[in-house]
């Protein structure tokens, strides 16, 4: 198995943080990965873009140019995300910010409300975690069934209080595709 992703969106959605997230919990599966972040010099608002691969092989290249799987957290991001995925890929939409559908009809894509979600939870800033919930579940490239225990390797201390909320976000998202 590999799995090709690239998530975007705009900083301050999390979209480092989820491409860090995601390839240090495949890594704890023992699986082969890359991580590449790419963002603007804004603080917040600029572009970001995670470009990850995850694989039970070797990785012959880091680079990721025709993704099997993209997360588009924004609007802004859809063009790009469409335009490089490859066929029969799958897209994973966050709806509650993309009103647009895809143009495409040879691709795979799949809407979450992931903002919606997290704000049901109690806090609209962790739509990445519902967002990676829905990526395991729709790529199985991640088991989840050990994140608490990932998340409190991957967290430093003082931020274990944050734990349980986005384990609930992963699950949410993952109970929501």
């Amino acid at each position: 198995m590999t799995e090709r992703s690239i998530f975007a969106g705009f900083g301050g959605q999390g979209i480092i943080s989820l491409g860090q997230i995601w390839v240090y919990c495949a890594m704890k599966e023992g699986k082969n990965v890359t991580f590449f972040p790419f963002y603007g010099a804004e603080k917040r608002g600029g572009i970001a873009r995670s470009s990850v691969v995850v694989s039970d092989g070797e990785i012959a290249s880091p680079v990721v140019t025709t993704p099997d799987s993209v997360l588009v957290m924004n609007a802004d991001s859809l063009p790009l995300c469409e335009s490089i995925l490859k066929q029969g890929g799958l897209m994973l939409i966050n709806s509650s910010l993309v009103r647009e559908d895809p143009k495409r009809t040879d691709i795979r894509p799949v809407k979450i409300e992931a903002q919606a979600v997290a704000e049901r939870i109690g806090n609209a800033r962790i739509a990445n975690m519902v967002a990676l919930g829905a990526l395991a579940r729709l790529t199985g490239a991640l088991d989840i069934g050990e994140i608490e225990g990932i998340l409190e390797n991957f967290f430093t201390p003082d931020k274990h209080k944050y734990i349980p909320l986005n384990v609930e976000a992963i699950r949410a998202g993952y109970e929501a595709v």
